[in-house]
């Protein structure tokens, strides 16, 4: 049928039912798709199972709920609302997926997007990761929903750990058996991910569990080496029983709701909260968070680095890359990065080891203000040099880049910031522009023709158009620039642990 404003409502059936979605413009959409069944009751702090089937036709025309969370409105003065997505929308069903395919669609590659936002917030449903651009351009897109915080990290006595992965994989497990109904190839599969989304997709690569379900890998702004062992990860634990006076098992856990348990992970998630560095004084958040993937299990019995460097994903085309100036998202729009080095000091001192001869590497060759120095030195470590670590550990076909462009927002401080990549992956550039745009006003839409092409085409043949990175070679392709350079190793590099 039509309705009032010309869209076209079509249906598809898959082995759980039949879906309605939108026609428009040559695309079809379809949202709010359940992969998993809601993750309440005996399901909470489970593994997740298959979605229910239904009888007559489901209307999937509608986002549906998100995963609890602590939402971020603004920042600022800057639009979160466009990079995160609304405040959490409440309701049970949030193990969902969105679809956009083409609406002749027939045996195309399938692009899985999982976002970003720390693996504590953030929905499939951002404006910026809108995926009717990929659709328009011959690819058929895909975004997940998956349990965050508490709920998805949370190492507790009793449940299975990483559950927030464990989405994942039925994501894509439901992907592979789902989307020839969409006109999409279930052998041409490439997952993609940035920031906390990054993160899972490295994990994701190194994973046993992944085999299969994958044929290719894009991780922005993310790395293998963000994970804790189960020791560590259960500090958290403990620290967060202990403000919601429970027991520090599943029962416990499961005896408050949603609404506590992100109250809880705001206080354990503030600086200095929890302990959380290793024997040799290393905390790969560097005290800026407390959730990550923990190794150890069936879904990451390794590091992912040495899972890697043993040939794990050899098969898998890769292309990793982070921004320019990933922290400055953080120490640019509140003018931190203005601060002195007598007041960055003492902060570095407590976040890494070595602090004085990180401060000076990063200024022997290059003298600037102590914020503008802490925000290199954090960009390197927590972004840029375990990406180029994650990328020599990969065995197969690599390729890296650096995102240099610079939004001229906050008065020109915000440069080449973390996240500053994604609209223009997805060509969705309006939703990042503006006077709270992140990206200000009139960025630059050739260069997002210029990505959004790269990740469709990568998806589609698995190359680029530079070379790609080795050890003892390592091009760089520079967005923004344009250019592939030869990197040297980051002064990062002398400071950052390797596992063993």
């Amino acid at each position: 049928m039509i309705g009032e404003d010309m869209t076209d409502y079509i249906t598809t059936k898959i082995p759980t039912g039949i879906m309605r979605g939108r026609r428009a413009n040559d695309v079809d959409t379809y949202l709010g798709v359940p992969y998993a069944a809601p993750p309440v009751g005996r399901l909470r702090y489970a593994a997740p199972e298959p979605a229910s089937a239904w009888s007559g036709i489901r209307d999937a025309l509608e986002p549906g709920p998100s995963a609890p969370q602590d939402g971020v409105k603004s920042f600022f003065g800057l639009d979160m609302i466009a990079v995160t997505g609304s405040e959490w929308r409440r309701g049970d069903d949030y193990l969902t997926l969105n679809i956009w395919t083409p609406s002749s669609a027939k045996n195309l590659p399938v692009m899985v997007y999982i976002h970003g936002g720390g693996l504590v917030l953030g929905t499939k449903d951002a404006p910026v990761y809108d995926g009717r651009n990929f659709a328009r351009d011959g690819v058929i897109s895909v975004n997940i929903n998956y349990r965050l915080g508490i709920d998805g990290f949370l190492a507790i006595p009793g449940a299975p750990t990483n559950l927030g992965l464990r989405d994942m994989l039925a994501g894509l497990i439901w992907v592979k058996e789902n989307i020839p109904a969409f006109g999409g190839d279930p052998k041409n599969v490439t997952v993609f991910g940035e920031s906390g989304g990054g993160i899972a997709v490295a994990c994701l690569l190194s994973s046993p569990l992944s085999k299969g379900l994958f044929s290719k890998a894009l991780v922005q702004s993310g790395h293998g080496s963000a994970v804790y062992p189960l020791e560590i990860a259960q500090r958290v634990t403990k620290k967060v029983a202990e403000i919601l006076n429970i027991p520090a098992d599943i029962d416990g856990f499961r005896s408050v709701d949603a609404e506590k348990t992100v109250a809880a992970l705001r206080r354990v998630a503030r600086p200095g909260a929890v302990n959380l560095k290793d024997e040799n004084g290393f905390d790969p958040s560097f005290g800026l968070g407390v959730i990550n993937p923990i190794i150890g299990d069936d879904v990451l019995p390794k590091y992912p680095l040495l899972a890697l460097r043993e040939g794990a994903a050899k098969d898998v085309p890769l292309i990793i890359g982070t921004t320019k100036n990933e922290a400055n998202f953080w120490f640019a729009p509140n003018r931190l990065i203005f601060l002195p080095t007598m007041i960055i000091r003492p902060i570095l001192r407590r976040m890494v080891s070595h602090s004085g001869e990180l401060i000076q590497a990063y200024t022997k060759e290059r003298r600037s203000r102590g914020g503008e120095t802490f925000t290199r030195i954090l960009t390197d470590l927590s972004f840029r040099w375990p990406a180029r670590q994650y990328a020599e550990a990969h065995q197969g076909q690599t390729y890296v880049y650096d995102f240099d462009w610079h939004s001229p927002a906050s008065g020109g401080r915000l440069g080449a910031a973390h996240g500053m990549d994604i609209a223009f992956v997805f060509d969705t550039l309006k939703t990042v522009t503006g006077s709270h745009g992140i990206a200000g006003n009139n960025p630059p839409q050739k260069l997002a023709d210029d990505m959004h092409r790269v990740w469709r085409e990568f998806a589609s043949t698995g190359s680029t158009q530079w070379p790609t990175f080795k050890a003892n070679e390592r091009n760089v392709y520079l967005f923004g620039s344009n250019i592939t350079t030869k990197e040297m190793p980051l002064p990062a590099a002398a400071f950052y642990p390797d596992p063993k």
